[in-house]
């Protein structure tokens, strides 16, 4: 075989195997990118995995198996889970706004919707009690030859030298309030991700759910029950108990399935219903101050918001009626959210009426 002969055949080997290697190589190359830009489409209920079917009246509009960063900005997406994640995290935005106002003033007054749009202190006499354990612990500072034509609530009490309720409490129940929101919307923003990192988020919403409801009891118990120890530390402690039991509980991966949603909202009423005991009690020691019945007003109206978001959520009404007519907006579990937010917020009305009624009364004043 000459040199040009074996030359050809040697270039036709080459050419075959790079017809061979390259189709592979695109294939490979297309696949990559498709794999980088992939779209994830939203789902009926029939194509769920199983750990997700928990709503049968919801139809469509579902994430599965998403990862954990598209998950996230599928907060910016609209599935049927987009609102469950907003109201709540709305709520807790509310709350971390409360929470930052407070931490900035003492609370004194009955100034409800005052709390959404006051600004925040400047002047150094706040800053200055604010970065006080006086804050927190009830003790009042004394301040001197103020002009009273020009000082607000705050500078009053402080000149005052009246020795004020602590703080701590309030922070108790922000606090919980905060945690019980900020877990909720993450747990229905990522619960799509995989039936192990679902099964976790939904521990720690009940988890959240029980801690909220503990924590609620906290500002009233105490303020109410300030001059009287022993019913207080009752009181208090009797709902921890039976808080950390619910939180026990909860975290069995077999309550946290759909078949024992009823048995949950069970737990949470019960828990809620506790506080009519101490609320009759503190009924007959404080029978004859008028402002019981503004505290009256405000809990009633907590007891029925948190009541009918509850009926919402174990009926599942409306979708039960029209089943694919609510999946995005207006079923059960987000009515149960709002309702939810409403009941927070006419608690800490009633908090800060506790609060303000402790400051004025003291104990034997």
């Amino acid at each position: 075989m000459g040199l040009s002969e074996e030359g050809y055949l040697w270039k036709r080997r080459s050419v075959k195997v790079m017809q061979e290697i390259e189709p592979i190589s695109s294939k490979e190359r297309k696949n990559k990118k498709n794999k980088k830009g992939k779209c994830y489409d939203l789902v009926s209920y029939s194509e769920l995995p199983d750990y997700m079917k928990d709503n049968e009246y919801l139809l469509d509009y579902y994430r599965a198996n998403w990862p954990i960063k598209v998950a996230f900005f599928s907060l910016f997406r609209w599935h049927n889970e987009t609102l469950n994640v907003w109201t709540h995290l709305i709520g807790f935005g509310v709350f971390m706004w409360l929470t930052m106002v407070n931490l900035m003033q003492i609370p004194l007054g009955v100034d409800f919707l005052g709390r959404f749009t006051r600004p925040f202190p400047s002047t150094p006499a706040t800053f200055a009690s604010n970065n006080s354990k006086n804050f927190f612990l009830g003790e009042a500072a004394a301040v001197v030859n103020a002009e009273k034509s020009t000082i607000n609530p705050l500078e009053i009490a402080i000149q005052s030298s009246i020795v004020l309720a602590p703080r701590w409490p309030c922070f108790v129940y922000l606090g919980g309030s905060m945690f019980c929101l900020f877990t909720s919307s993450m747990c229905h923003l990522f619960c799509c991700h995989s039936k192990r990192l679902n099964l976790l988020l939904l521990q720690f919403d009940y988890v959240g759910i029980a801690v909220m409801i503990i924590t609620s009891f906290f500002p009233q118990i105490y303020y109410i029950f300030q001059c009287n120890p022993f019913w207080q530390f009752v009181y208090l402690s009797g709902v921890t108990l039976m808080g950390i039991f619910t939180i026990v509980t909860l975290l069995s991966p077999v309550f946290s399935t759909g078949a024992f949603r009823k048995f949950r909202a069970f737990l949470f009423v019960s828990m809620g219903c506790f506080g009519i005991i101490p609320a009759v009690h503190a009924s007959v020691l404080h029978w004859n101050d008028p402002r019981r019945f503004i505290t009256l007003a405000y809990e009633s109206a907590m007891a029925v918001s948190y009541a009918t978001g509850t009926l919402f959520y174990v009926s599942r009404v409306p979708e039960r009626w029209k089943p694919g007519w609510f999946d995005l907006a207006g079923h059960s579990h987000q009515i149960f959210h709002v309702f939810v937010i409403m009941g927070a917020l006419a608690h800490y009305g009633a908090m800060l009426v506790f609060l303000q009624w402790r400051d004025e009364v003291g104990c034997g004043r």
